[in-house]
């Protein structure tokens, strides 16, 4: 059985392809979600039969997750692939995640608020090797932070 991790909301794209459990292929891409996502999860779906994925609904760059979510979605609907949910901070060590302007979203206590940070920090997320490393979250919503502008 296979299954898909998402990481859309920082460049480059990452999605690990995982059998078992086990992360068996790694892509990435530095074009736009909105341009190369679909495009890879069709790719993938000529060469792995997977009906489980996991995507990071954030924080993050909201239209990437607004994006994977809508694709995501509708794939459950049209394709009958479910999909789960984790957050951010699991998969980039628990570091500043970019929010906007000098913005960055941390964690503390367990809940995730903006703190500015004058320098620009290195955002940087890995794949698990092994899947049953990542938490999920309790629904597959994207998780938003700011309020609305």
């Amino acid at each position: 059985m296979y299954e898909l991790l998402i990481i859309p909301i920082a460049s480059p794209l990452l999605i690990g392809v995982y059998k078992d459990k086990e992360l068996i292929e790694t892509i990435e891409s530095s074009g736009k979600t909105s341009e190369v996502l679909l495009k890879i999860l069709t790719q993938l779906s000529l060469k792995y039969d997977y009906k489980d994925i996991i995507y990071t609904s954030g924080p993050g760059s909201y239209m990437a997750i607004k994006l994977t979510y809508i694709t995501l979605r509708s794939l459950e609907i049209l394709k009958d692939i479910s999909f789960n949910a984790c957050e951010a901070f699991e998969l980039n060590g628990n570091k500043p995640i970019k929010a906007m302007g000098k913005l960055y979203f941390i964690k503390e206590n367990n809940t995730i608020i903006t703190k500015k940070f004058d320098e620009v920090l290195e955002q940087r997320f890995a794949l698990p090797s092994i899947l049953s490393e990542v938490t999920l979250l309790d629904n597959n919503r994207p998780l938003y932070i700011l309020p609305a502008v």
